[in-house]
Parts: structure tokens; sequence; C-alpha cells
């Protein structure tokens, strides 16, 4: 198969088309022919070494860990769908070696859920790592009807998901983002404010009670800005800042849930959840995605590479 790969720790520049076995499927395995695979920060940090001692990295490494596609094959014991099932997947593993750049990845079943049905793979590809962050942190701090929350980098890949997560649930939602990005959050159901110097006050003037819970999807010093207007100090949930726990809030850090990634599919199926592409590449082109990411950092919808959707 054609892959994407990494020989050692290296960043855009060392990406490579190259040929690479067909996966082994193990028990309880998929193998997914892919036809499109979402591109995540994460994706270039464990590339380029940046996550060296919280994951294991082989080489040479396939980087990506959002798919979707078609089951191809079952390894033993792994009855959750048939061969032609369309799925999508958040395909974390026990190490870094064989993601989703690629023209077939094998999937554990805790990673996997139906895909759903009216979305293009495009979009379906970039639902599972984002969704299931955006998920989780709101399990996380029990965000629920009535609460007031803020997010930061709402307008972002896991923001959106998180805003409409949130607003689905009953909460009023202050997103921080752009002011060129205010009528996104807008149409979200949130209430739109900027980021930076004043924020704390902004926010005050928003929900001058303060707010129920924060999510932040952004780093910085968005857990301490966040502290300065919560009612409840240990409902702030960081998926950027790894100091979160020692300033009173909470670390997330997504898992393969099949059964989160299916209600997330059930939700987009039904209309309640919109994951905006802002631009595919065909998978020789891996490099040119990685860097979109910093050319457009800020750049509203997802990157995704194009594997076979056509």
């Amino acid at each position: 198969m054609k892959a994407i790969t990494v020989a050692q720790y290296g960043g855009a520049d060392d990406l490579e088309l190259t040929e690479r076995p067909t996966p082994a499927v193990a028990p309880g395995e998929f193998l997914v022919r892919v036809k499109a695979a979402g591109v995540n920060p994460a994706d270039e940090k464990i590339a380029i070494g940046n996550l060296d001692g919280i994951m294991v990295t082989h080489f040479p490494l396939i980087p990506g860990f959002d798919v979707a596609g078609v089951v191809e094959a079952r390894g033993l014991g792994a009855t959750e769908f048939e061969i032609g099932d369309e799925v999508i997947g958040f395909v974390l593993k026990d190490w870094a070696e064989h993601g989703t750049y690629a023209e077939l990845v094998s999937s554990p079943a805790r990673t996997l859920a139906r895909k759903p049905a009216s979305w293009d793979w495009l979009h379906a590809a970039c639902l599972p790592l984002t969704g299931l962050t955006a998920y989780q942190a709101i399990e996380r701090i029990g965000i629920g009807e009535g609460d007031t929350v803020l997010i930061h980098a709402a307008a972002g890949g896991v923001g959106t998901l998180a805003v409409q997560l949130a607003v689905g649930r009953g909460a009023h939602v202050i997103g921080t983002a752009g002011a060129r990005n205010h009528d996104h959050l807008r149409a979200l159901g949130a209430t739109p404010t900027t980021y930076g110097e004043g924020l704390a006050e902004r926010v005050r003037a928003l929900a001058p009670e303060g707010v129920d819970a924060a999510l932040d999807f952004y780093g910085g010093d968005a857990v301490a800005v966040s502290q300065k207007v919560l009612k409840d100090p240990t409902r702030v949930a960081s998926v950027a800042d790894l100091t979160a726990p020692e300033q009173g809030g909470q670390l997330v850090w997504a898992r393969a849930n099949a059964a989160e990634l299916t209600e997330l599919a059930a939700l987009a199926e039904a209309g309640k959840l919109t994951v905006p592409v802002h631009r595919s590449f065909p998978l020789e082109q891996a490099a040119d995605a990685w860097r979109l990411l910093h050319a457009d950092g800020r750049a509203r919808g997802r990157i995704v590479l194009d594997v076979d959707a056509t």
C-alpha cells in the first residue's frame, strides 16, 4: 500500500510517500481501506518528537489518527462490523507507528463507529478526534442544562464541536474568537467575545455572576483567566495546558471510545453537528497540509487528506 512515512523524528520536509506492507490485522481489529484522513496538530507533534516520553513511537512512522473508510477485512473475533461497512475512527493505539495517512489501516474495534450516512468522506474523517476531545472535556466537568460556559478558541476545530455539543445540552456558551469568526459562533448558538487582554472583564460583562464552567482549547493563560470568572474553580478542563491540574482545573487527553463516537455520529446524522472543511489535499501532499496548519492556524475549518474519497 501507499503511505506517508517519516523515517525518524521530523516535520513536513521529512514526510515521504512510500510503499509499505499491508498492515497485519490482530484479533479484535478491522482492516479499513482509507477514504479520507483528518489532519490534526497532534499528528505533527508526534512526528517531530514533541510527545516523546508520553507516547512510544516506532519508525518508520505513518502519522495520523482520524479515518473514514470501508471495512476490508476482519481479525479473529472481530464481529462489530461486516466487510463493506462504512466506518469512522480515532485510531489510537498503545504506540505510534501505523497511522491513518495510508491506503489501509488496522483499527481496533474500540476505535471505530459507523460513518454518518449523509456525510461525505472528507467531513466524516474530521469528526473523530476533535469530536471525542470536545465530548470528553464536556463530560469531565459535567456541562448541562442551564450552565453558562466559557469556551476558549471556540471557532477552532475542537471548539466548534464543543459549542454545538454544549448548546445541544441546554448550556449558554460564551466563546472566544477573532472578530471574523463571531458570526460563525452566533450561527452555532454562542455569544462571541474577542480573546486577549481584558477577556475576564468582557466575560464578566456578559455573565455578571460568573460562569459555571470553562473549556480551554487554546492554552496560554486561558486556565488562569478562567479562574477569574468561574464560580467553581474545579470546573475548568484544558486540552492544551499541562499545568491545568496545578491551577485547580483538569487536563483532558482524548481516548478512543466506540460508544461515544457512535453517539457523535448519531448527532451528525441527525443534523445536530457540523464540521467545516477548510481544504483537502491528496495523500501525496501531506507535507503541504502540515504547512497549512501553520500558515493558516486560525482557519475555521479542518484540513483533510483525500486518499480515495471520490
